[in-house]
């Protein structure tokens, strides 16, 4: 098979494979799943941290050597910085349609104090009642368009993973594996999240599902783009490795570990270190069979 078919292969590993397995967890008791899945938290930070401190950067060193070492170091800057920003502007989106919604409640409750406030002002309480219901009808817009952001969201995160993946490939072959097994580690919780999310939107499970697996085509699109667009520059290759490994640190050390510090109990720290120290281990174990 052609190095174009094996990125599709595994681009769509990452994307749709991953978003798959993750609907596996739906088949879980919910006792089981909540407790597993961070377990599978600490695990996917170990294989990002592995993946892009001991394969990705040096692959993208060992490429240009000592002379081409300030403009790794710069990528990778540039890297953590861009996806810095991109979390920023998440956050404020975020943070901007919770105010709004905070907003329209407090409306709502002095809507609710005025129609009970004057029993004998029938129009006015008739008038409350309509933008009552007009708020609600706003409220559930606002879920769906929340699962339509979803949904664009992991379309734009999923054509990421796929230039990461086909950059790797592009580089060598082995590296394309480990790179695709970091991602799909890390997918599979953040799928899953999206899942919830998307159901309550107001989808039903079923589409819920297929739409999460259907944005994991994106993967597939930006693999190949990558595939066509950096063969004509190889020379940026290993800065584009550089990147990668900025994003899957700044997925690891900004997303990931933050949240897995929300419990700091002895016996569900150790659990941590111990998966994060098996997902280093694996992409070690991994990368020596390459070199």
């Amino acid at each position: 098979m052609p190095l174009l078919g094996w990125i599709v292969v595994f681009t769509a590993l990452g994307g749709i494979a991953s978003a798959a397995f993750a609907s596996a967890f739906l088949l879980l008791p919910e006792r089981t799943s909540t407790r597993l899945l961070p377990h599978l938290v600490s695990f996917a930070t170990g294989a990002l941290l592995g993946a892009a401190l001991l394969a990705l950067l040096p692959e993208a060193m060992e490429s240009v050597g000592t002379a081409g070492a300030h403009g790794i170091g710069a990528s990778l800057v540039l890297g953590l910085g861009v996806f810095f920003v991109i979390e920023k502007v998440v956050l404020w989106r975020h943070a901007h349609s919770h105010e709004q919604g905070q907003a329209e409640g407090a409306e709502l409750a002095h809507g609710h104090a005025e129609a009970h406030g004057h029993p004998h002002d029938h129009g006015r309480r008739e008038h409350r009642g309509g933008q009552l219901h007009e708020h609600g009808h706003d409220h559930s817009h606002r879920d769906e368009a929340a699962g339509v952001l979803v949904l664009i969201g992991d379309s734009v995160h999923n054509v990421l993973d796929g230039i990461l993946i086909s950059a790797a490939f592009l580089q060598s072959w082995p590296l394309g594996l480990l790179t695709t097994f970091a991602v799909a580690a890390h997918e599979i919780p953040h799928r899953l999240g999206d899942f919830v999310l998307l159901v309550h939107s107001g989808m039903s499970q079923r589409r819920a599902l297929l739409l999460n697996m259907a944005t994991g085509l994106a993967a597939v699109l930006g693999g190949i783009a990558a595939y066509f667009g950096l063969r004509r520059v190889m020379g940026l290759l290993p800065y584009a490795l550089a990147v990668a490994a900025a994003g899957f640190l700044y997925i690891a050390v900004a997303g990931l570990i933050p949240a897995l510090h929300r419990r700091a109990d002895p016996r569900t720290s150790l659990a941590q270190v111990t998966l994060i120290g098996l997902g280093v281990g694996v992409i070690a174990w991994a990368e020596s069979f390459v070199h």
